[in-house]
């Protein structure tokens, strides 16, 4: 069971994948009204892929508040202790590579208060998959010391619901592996 505010963002990007406009069931960019997360919207960051990676756009200052800074042209993984980078990563990853929601359950701070961190994927201007939204979704309010690490935990990854595009496979072409 997600929180209230994931099931939403979640659902919403699901109508958005089944319009005809979607290409692979990947919605584009475009199409993302900001004013549709009302106001769950400080809590919403926009991000652009970069390799294993993503840069974040635009962060919401409920977001900004949290990890007390500005994080425009932000590594998104520099978010995250270095022991969950590789988890985020690969949750990167998936969410493009499956085109489905991926969230991760985290713990905020060295109290450990859990939060939800969704990530979407979507088309940017080229048609490719190389854009992210994201939503914060703590669990109860989160209230850090000024001198606490602002770092997130990732515990898990989940996908959520079919995988839009086909996975990957070797074929053979005259006994040569092709991908």
């Amino acid at each position: 069971m997600f929180h209230p505010d994931t099931q939403f963002l979640i659902d919403h990007w699901m109508t958005l994948s089944r319009r005809p406009d979607a290409r692979g069931g990947i919605p584009s960019r475009g199409g993302m009204e900001p004013d549709a997360l009302g106001l769950r919207l400080p809590r919403a960051f926009m991000a652009h892929r970069t390799g294993e990676d993503a840069v974040i756009r635009l962060a919401g200052s409920w977001i900004e508040g949290f990890h007390g800074e500005p994080l425009k042209d932000r590594s998104l993984l520099g978010l995250w202790r270095t022991a969950s980078r590789p988890l985020v990563s690969t949750a990167l990853g998936q969410t493009v590579r499956e085109g489905r929601p991926v969230v991760i359950a985290a713990l905020a701070g060295s109290i450990g208060a859990q939060i939800e961190i969704t990530l979407l994927p979507l088309r940017g201007p080229s048609g490719r998959p190389d854009r992210l939204l994201g939503l914060y979704a703590p669990a109860a309010t989160l209230s850090l010391a000024a001198d606490e690490p602002r770092l997130l935990t990732a515990r898990v990854s989940i996908g959520v619901g079919e995988a839009a595009r086909a996975p990957l496979s070797l074929a053979a072409v005259g006994g040569r592996r092709i991908a």
